[in-house]
């Protein structure tokens, strides 16, 4: 997959909040979204 361009949307995409509940993008259509997320190498797991 290549980088996105800034200002182009992103791909569809569902990921485990941190309660291990899964979030979808399409849970949030047509309201800004900021995606924030710190590498699995510093949660220690």
């Amino acid at each position: 997959m290549s980088l996105l361009e800034i200002g182009s949307r992103a791909p569809g995409f569902t990921l485990p909040n941190q309660d291990g509940k899964n979030v979808s993008l399409a849970d949030y259509a047509g309201r800004n979204v900021l995606v924030w997320f710190f590498p699995r190498a510093f949660g220690g797991g």
